[in-house]
């Protein structure tokens, strides 16, 4: 990016950051996520940091907060509340350590202090001979709001604080977070779904929103909690570590999960198990605090701007990030639907990173109005692909292009149509070249034949060798037909063959329907077809009507099944198919189970069950496993780093169970 775009960039930027954080710190309202808000103060940071002459006194980077309402007193501090830079990577981390390192005295080797980094609303408490005299927010950073009688009602807030061995001033201030626990923030939200108000953004939005309420009473009701995380005055201790220690003395909540860090692998294995202990934590959080314990050395870094120098917060991959669509390419599938798919300038989501989102059908792309040049918010949760959630158009430049759907396949040069009643366009072209490879790669993926080893290089490799055209070539494979191929030695190729053969022998009569990739049909309806009819031949003579007998089967899918068990080519291949392997007779299930007849959808990470183990011991358990939540689904099991379907459960009202209760369904 040259100085003049990231001139023109970081003004649109430095606009827009102002707005969303007006609107978030002053008025409690949430337009984008905070992961994105984070993503575009990154951006700017980046482009300051690349280009310092672009820095303004009005950037975001530059300031803290918003201005203070007017519905309180206003409270100024002593000593400035001020943020903290965000880092989102561990080379981040280590570019920190390297800048602090250049601003200390040679051979100095600091300690590191970590600790969690609640999602919630920054307090100032200030304690006159022990007792609570003032409370106040963040605000600008130099002047917050009083909210001593609504603190008061947070029963984490000590009125008085408990006596300590260690003399102190008369007056000491306390620093730290208040913040809606979980349980709090999914009843007050299920109450407002039932009375259809609308239910709170985040939880940040929900403490601030308590915390704001002119009557007492109300905030009282809402449960919030605090989190000490400073004591400003100077009390004599040296190290944050001994601040904390003192603070738990004193009557307050200052984290159990700290950690002293001697060195930058302590940082990220605290980093590290922190992150799997998250989704069981009573709060949220979005990262960690890490700073230089020594306050003596702290205070000698001194600040730059409105941040310390000695301290960083070292977010989590944000599900959320906001980047460039730098084009929008079609993508043919194996049924021949054509995908646009945008090509994003690289952004780190969800720890990977993003550089191609799905954008859907072209009815997605006009109700996002998503155009080429557009900047974006993309999100990717748990093993989703990523999309395109929303369009920032105040970004818009003017040079920006729409979209507009190919008129032939960009794979094979058919034709391309739209059927009637239909999102999708379609290559009219059976034989595409684009088809039959995704043809293929879905023929030997896990939830199919399972072929280990043959991924989407080896297969492009036996098309343009001739040596495959269709799925049961694969069984005629020999070495010898591998030698010749790039990257293949002797024993790869005999472990490739094996494989091969090893999945002809006994196929699941279900695996064999989902290899097919009939369209419509996917894994649960392939469990259902295989249960039903019990083998392959009374599938293929079966009538509409006959499909239309089986669980879950609609019009659509049993015309589908229908006509791919018409059609001529699609017989041809079946038959060649069948001639080199065998099916495995299905077993109906008695329809007893703990599960019988419910459908589950399971969403993060289980502690113990794979992907493949949780669906099996669902099947066995007489249960359907779905992919997608509706007012069908009966359950959600959550796990860790649940994704969107956990909320969209909620929203509907689905049962949602932990692991723990998901296992005790099962016994």
């Amino acid at each position: 990016m040259t100085k003049a775009e990231a001139k023109t960039r970081s003004l649109k930027l430095r606009e827009q950051i102002d707005h969303y954080r007006y609107q978030y710190h002053v008025l409690d309202r949430s337009e984008i996520s905070d992961a994105a808000l984070d993503s575009l103060k990154h951006e700017l940071q980046s482009l300051e940091e690349a280009y310092p002459d672009l820095v303004t006194a009005d950037s975001p980077t530059q300031r803290v907060g918003g201005e203070p309402l007017a519905k309180f007193q206003k409270a100024p501090h002593g000593v400035p509340m001020l943020s903290l830079n965000d880092v989102f990577a561990f080379d981040e981390v280590e570019e920190w350590q390297k800048r602090v390192a250049k601003l200390l005295p040679p051979g100095t080797q600091p300690s590191y202090f970590a600790e969690l980094k609640v999602d919630g609303l920054a307090l100032s408490l200030t304690y006159r001979d022990g007792v609570l005299i003032r409370a106040a927010t963040r605000g600008d950073g130099q002047t917050g709001e009083d909210v001593t009688m609504n603190a008061k009602t947070i029963e984490a807030i000590p009125l008085r604080l408990r006596p300590v061995s260690k003399i102190l001033p008369r007056e000491i201030e306390v620093r730290g977070e208040a913040y809606m626990p979980k349980k709090e923030f999914e009843r007050l939200n299920a109450e407002a779904k039932q009375r259809g108000a609308e239910p709170f953004a985040n939880p940040r939005n929900a403490a601030a929103g308590a915390l704001r309420q002119l009557d007492p009473k109300v905030m009282s009701a809402r449960k919030l909690s605090f989190l000490a995380y400073d004591l400003v005055t100077d009390i004599g201790v040296q190290t944050h570590e001994a601040v904390h220690a003192l603070l738990a003395e004193l009557g307050f909540q200052s984290g159990k999960h700290n950690r002293l860090c001697r060195t930058l692998a302590e940082i990220e294995d605290y980093h590290r198990d922190i992150e799997k202990l998250r989704s069981r934590l009573g709060f949220w959080i979005d990262g960690n605090v890490v700073g230089i314990n020594e306050l003596v050395t702290f205070k000698r870094l001194g600040v730059i701007g409105k941040t310390p120098r000695g301290a960083v917060a070292y977010k989590y991959p944000a599900e959320q990030a906001t980047t460039v669509v730098e084009d929008i390419q079609v993508q043919v599938g194996r049924t021949g639907a054509l995908t646009p798919v945008a090509h994003l300038r690289p952004v780190l989501v969800a720890g990977s990173t993003v550089s191609r989102a799905t954008l859907h059908n072209l009815d997605e792309i006009r109700r996002l109005d998503v155009r080429i040049g557009d900047t974006v918010i993309v999100q990717k949760a748990g093993d989703v692909i990523p999309d395109v959630v929303q369009v920032l158009p105040k970004f818009r430049t003017g040079k920006e292009k729409k979209f507009v759907m190919p008129k032939v396949c960009p794979a094979c040069g058919s034709s391309v149509q739209h059927p009637d009643g239909e999102v999708a366009y379609y290559c009219t072209n059976k034989k595409c070249f684009a088809q039959r490879m995704e043809e293929l790669q879905h023929f030997v993926s896990k939830n199919a034949l399972n072929i280990d080893g043959l991924g989407p290089k080896i297969l492009e490799q036996l098309w343009s060798a001739d040596l495959i055209r269709q799925p049961a070539d694969l069984f005629d494979l020999t070495e010898k037909h591998f030698a010749p191929l790039e990257r293949f030695a002797e024993k790869s190729a005999a472990n490739l063959v094996e494989s091969i053969q090893a999945a002809r022998r006994g196929i699941e009569l279900w695996r064999l329907l989902n290899a097919l990739g009939i369209r419509h049909v996917g894994e649960q309806t392939s469990h259902d077809l295989a249960e039903h009819f019990g083998s392959i031949s009374k599938i293929r003579s079966a009538s509409i009507k006959k499909f239309l007998k089986v669980h879950d089967v609609g019009e659509t899918v049993a015309q589908s099944l229908h006509d791919y068990c018409a059609d001529y080519d699609s017989k041809k291949h079946l038959d060649e198919l069948l001639k080199r392997v065998t099916v495995r007779a299905e077993v109906k299930q008695v329809g007893r189970g703990s599960l019988a007849g419910k459908s589950i959808v399971v969403t993060g990470s289980l502690a113990h069950f794979s992907r493949a183990e949780a669906k099996a011991a669902i099947r066995q358990a007489g249960g359907k496993w779905v992919s997608s939540v509706s007012k069908k689904t009966d359950y959600v099991v959550v796990g860790e780093d649940p994704g969107s379907k956990a909320a969209r459960a909620k929203q509907l009202g689905v049962r949602v169970l932990d692991e723990a209760a998901f296992r005790k369904l099962l016994q």
